[in-house]
């Protein structure tokens, strides 16, 4: 199977959202997804987007994406976070997943980005397996943390 990877254009935010759907659901959250093409096209393609995103494609079907954004580090500078990876899973096992990944890292080198860094789910064994395979480094010790909406709004100082 031939297929193409290319940086995403606002047209591709349906697909795209389909795949974040997708994951959401092999993730075990298939309600948690509030994010609309709306806010995909607005946050991606604005003048000052938020977010870039590189899709694959397959006989004009997107089958997979990869969205990033930069973010910086107090040790490192500039650095990129991958949000999400993804491929259908009827094309899985195709190469698909790698071609994106080295999407990613092939945009890093070319900006001089100092690190990629993204999560990952501890239970994913094919996933942290995939991301071994290609030299990343699973940090074990470390814990993602976050405050969501209501904690947000509910915050006292």
């Amino acid at each position: 199977m031939e297929f193409k990877i290319r940086l995403a254009k606002k047209s591709d935010m349906p697909a795209v959202l389909d795949l974040i759907n997708e994951l959401a659901a092999f993730e075990k959250e298939p309600n948690a997804v509030e994010v609309t093409v709306d806010h995909l096209e607005k946050y991606g393609f604005s003048e000052h987007a938020l977010f870039k995103c590189f899709v694959a494609e397959t006989n004009d079907e997107i089958v997979g994406m990869a969205l990033f954004y930069p973010r910086f580090s107090t040790w490192k500078g500039e650095t990129i976070h991958l949000e999400d990876l993804i491929v259908k899973e009827k094309h899985r096992g195709k190469g698909i997943g790698k071609a994106l990944l080295k999407a990613v890292i092939m945009y890093a080198q070319r900006h001089e980005i100092k690190r990629v860094e993204w999560v990952v789910l501890d239970w994913n064994t094919s996933a942290i397996k995939f991301y071994e395979n290609y030299g990343a480094i699973v940090h074990k010790e470390w814990r993602t943390v976050q405050l969501n909406e209501k904690e947000i709004r509910n915050f006292k100082a």
